[in-house]
């Protein structure tokens, strides 16, 4: 998995081929659909709740590449039960990204889908400080959206991904092994190079 980022960074810090442009993307958004088998003790992963985050695309004419991080503060805490004193689930991945041609949309909304892997971390403080949890997961996100810009360097992007954990360890403080899934819905302001 670290060699798998590495390579994604490299990528993205080389050279982009002619006609790619470079897409900067802060967002806010809310994630949704939540499931886990962490113990959750105020029943909130699936409920909705703020994540904010970051992307960078470099984009050909049809194919790119995204790095994506999105942190969700306060993931399994629910209005004021004061069972969990801080949580959060944050997500790291590297994708792949399919565009419409740039020439089709180039005075429109650009629709793509995007899917790739990373790592997932969650971390839970209870009150008692007894059922605490820090776990990083392997995890795969799958997803779409569109941008369109407002002028020729800032515009809007609006995005919908699946994220998913695989592979955790059965331990104490989850129902089996561990695992974490949730929907992402968000809105970027994209500055485009």
């Amino acid at each position: 998995m670290r060699i798998a980022l590495l390579a994604l960074t490299l990528l993205l810090l080389r050279s982009a081929p002619a006609g790619a442009e470079w897409q900067l993307r802060p967002f806010v958004g809310l994630t949704f659909g939540g499931g886990t088998t962490f113990f959750d003790l105020e029943r909130a992963a699936g409920g909705s709740n703020v994540v904010v985050g970051f992307n960078g695309v470099l984009l050909g004419e049809l194919v790119g590449i995204d790095a994506d991080i999105g942190y969700g503060p306060g993931f399994f805490q629910k209005g004021g039960q004061h069972l969990v004193t801080r949580s959060s689930a944050t997500t790291m991945t590297g994708n792949v990204v399919l565009a419409l041609p740039r020439r089709l949309a180039e005075f429109s909304l650009r629709p793509y889908i995007v899917g790739g892997a990373g790592l997932m971390q969650v971390r839970i403080t209870d009150a008692g400080a007894v059922l605490g949890v820090s776990s990083t997961l392997p995890a795969v996100d799958v997803g779409g959206g569109v941008t369109g810009f407002l002028s020729d360097r800032v515009g809007l992007s609006w995005d919908v991904r699946r994220f998913r954990s695989f592979g955790g360890k059965a331990r104490g403080l989850s129902f089996g092994q561990e695992q974490l899934s949730f929907w992402r819905a968000n809105m970027a302001l994209v500055f485009r190079y």
